[in-house]
């Protein structure tokens, strides 16, 4: 949606509010994931993805602030069994900590055509996560897709139920990275309307990109730690 007044002339609340912090490196260390948890709550980030086994972990520093957690389940490649998928999602609605559930698309499936099964496997995610009253947000990875297969995974997400498009999971090998370019953004923007917000995630890493993202009227923007600080202008 478009917002009602330019990026740039935003609070640093009101900035905050759109971005995903990430916190989804396998490598992380309890203590690293703790802190980057405390991190985003204290920017008033809208929420902290991260991985569905640090729920217990990451709870008790968002219950009672304005940033909430997002599991980002079947992460990064999507290629679990529907019912596996169905299963993570629901073991992770039903905490009350929770806003939204990022899923991976099973992107192997968008290539080779397979659109019915894309969204079979879409609305289940969907169902399981708005039994708990929670939204779904779809990552495609949009750089390992073409124009055509990217619009028509648009439609397979409104059909499916899903709450947000999201672009990247930012962990994809053996393609180049673009992220969420406003090109890509443009482009799901022009297919779901008003039928899904979007989400894009992946190389926003300048703070003219975050600003410029806003102002076309994106939703939400997942951003890596050391990315947070920048785009938020926080280094000044």
């Amino acid at each position: 949606m478009k917002p009602t007044k330019k990026a740039s002339e935003m609070t640093l609340k009101e900035l905050a509010s759109y971005i995903d912090y990430s916190v989804l490196k396998p490598e992380f260390t309890e203590e690293q994931i703790i802190d980057l948890t405390k991190d985003g709550v204290r920017l008033g980030c809208a929420t902290i993805c991260i991985n569905p086994g640090y729920m217990d972990l990451c709870e008790p520093y968002v219950k009672g602030s304005d940033t909430m957690l997002c599991p980002v389940t079947d992460f990064p490649f999507g290629t679990s069994s529907t019912e596996s998928k169905v299963m993570q999602i629901e073991m992770v609605a039903k905490y009350d900590t929770v806003k939204e559930v990022d899923v991976v698309a099973n992107f192997g499936w968008i290539r080779a055509g397979k659109y019915d099964k894309v969204t079979a496997d879409l609305k289940a995610c969907a169902d399981a996560a708005h039994k708990y009253g929670r939204q779904l947000k779809a990552i495609f990875e949009t750089d390992a897709l073409n124009e055509e297969q990217i619009r028509k995974t648009c439609h397979c997400c409104i059909e499916a139920g899903v709450d947000f498009v999201k672009t990247s999971t930012g962990f994809l090998t053996g393609f180049e990275s673009h992220g969420a370019t406003p090109e890509v953004i443009r482009i799901m923007m022009e297919e779901v309307g008003d039928k899904c917000k979007i989400k894009g995630s992946g190389c926003i890493r300048t703070r003219e990109h975050f600003l410029q993202l806003i102002d076309m009227g994106i939703d939400r923007m997942g951003i890596g730690y050391k990315s947070v600080p920048v785009v938020l202008d926080l280094n000044k």
